[in-house]
Order: structure tokens, then C-alpha cells, then sequence
């Protein structure tokens, strides 16, 4: 059965998360996952059933939540820029963008699910962002900084990333990455200008704590 997303993902988010802050980032609301949420507790077999692809938007992960706290104590390196937040999640990284003054912020996403959350935290929070729905992975820059966190978690997406990202970067675009250290992310081409740490859930994640780099990537 392949995935889809439910016929009002606006209600279905609502239904399923609730407003709440990330820990790294407590100025930022975002409707999400909790223990006393159904979709926390969601088995492979509920989520196949109910035709929803994994929530991933559904938790602030500890790479979007180090580059989120990065962007916001550095208000200046996104301050009248164009940005691009690549695979998205929640939007959060997008979000404090828009918070510190970006100029145009985009954010893209392959989950319309996600696009539908991310449409729903922009809100929350008070800004705007623009939606890209589907994969943007080939098109041309048009961005001064693109944003990722936490992409390299598996080979097949590192791949197929990878060399458009190295482009974005070699047509002029700063593009910073957050890793919390998975096995996939290239070892060369990066220059490490941050380190955090951040608390995660032991849901999510082998431990409740993660130390993640801030990288930027050469073209």
C-alpha cells in the first residue's frame, strides 16, 4: 500500500499533535508529536492503515534544531537573504529564517503532509514561507543560502543530494548543513563553524542527547 496524505492533512495534524516548543529553540511553536498525542504511539500497521507516510514533520529532530538555534543567534548571516530550507520537516529551521529577517524564504518538501505543517507552524509562528512541494533536488539556484539539517541518514538520499547541493554551492549559494553525526554525511568539502548540543527523546533517537556540527559545503 503506498502512502497518502489524508483528505484534510490540516485537520488530521491538528488532530494528531499539539502546539510545543523545542527544546534547543523555545521561541519557535510547532504542532507536534507528543506522549499524550495518537501519532506518537502509532505503530508501521496504524500509519499503513491510515494511508499516512511516517511523521517525521511531527518531531523537531536534533540537526533541525541545532541550525535553527544557530540561524537564530546569527540573526545577520540570513538577514535580507533569499533562503531555502531543503527537506524541510516541521519548517522550523524555515521558520526562525523568516524570524530573523530573510528577505524571501522557501521551504521544501516530497511529504505533503509535511508541506501541510509547515503551512500550519508558519502560521502559529507569524511569518511567511513558500511552499515547494515535491523534489526540488535539480533545480537552479535562485537562493543566497540554503539550509539542511539532518539529510544524510540514509546512502540512497545522500546520492541523490549531494551533487545538486555541491552545485547549489559552486553557483554561489552558502549552503549550511546541520549533522548530528550519521554514518552517510561525505567527509570532505565541509567546513565545521558551530557545534551544539541537544536534548532529544529517547523515541527518536539512541540517546537523549546529541552533539551536532554545523557545517558550510564548498562548491
Amino acid at each position: 500500500m503506498t502512502a497518502s496524505p489524508p483528505a484534510d492533512p490540516a485537520a488530521f495534524i491538528r488532530a494528531h499533535t499539539v502546539p510545543a516548543s523545542p527544546p534547543a529553540c523555545p521561541e519557535i511553536s510547532l504542532w507536534s508529536a507528543t506522549e499524550i498525542t495518537p501519532i506518537w504511539e502509532a505503530t508501521e500497521a496504524w500509519l499503513e492503515a491510515h494511508g499516512v507516510p511516517p511523521p517525521y514533520w511531527a518531531f523537531c529532530w536534533a540537526g533541525g534544531q541545532a541550525l535553527t538555534r544557530w540561524i537564530l543567534d546569527n540573526p545577520a548571516e540570513v538577514a535580507g537573504l533569499r533562503v531555502l530550507d531543503f527537506a524541510a520537516g516541521s519548517g522550523v529551521t524555515a521558520i526562525a529564517a523568516a524570524m530573523r529577517g530573510a528577505a524571501r524564504v522557501e521551504a521544501a518538501e516530497i511529504d505533503p503532509l509535511a508541506s501541510a505543517a509547515i503551512a500550519l507552524n508558519a502560521d502559529l509562528n507569524g511569518v511567511e514561507i513558500e511552499l515547494i512541494e515535491g523534489d526540488v533536488v535539480g533545480a537552479p539556484c535562485r537562493w543566497d543560502l540554503v539550509v539542511a539539517g539532518d539529510v544524510c541518514y540514509e546512502a540512497p538520499m545522500t546520492a541523490h543530494i549531494w551533487p545538486w547541493l555541491k552545485s547549489l554551492a559552486a553557483s554561489g549559494a552558502r549552503v549550511v548543513l546541520a549533522d548530528p553525526g550519521r554514518a552517510y554525511l561525505p567527509r570532505t568539502g565541509l567546513r565545521r563553524i558551530a557545534d551544539y548540543s541537544v536534548v532529544t527523546s529517547l523515541e527518536l533517537e539512541d540517546r537523549s542527547q546529541r552533539e551536532v556540527s554545523i557545517y558550510t559545503l564548498a562548491g
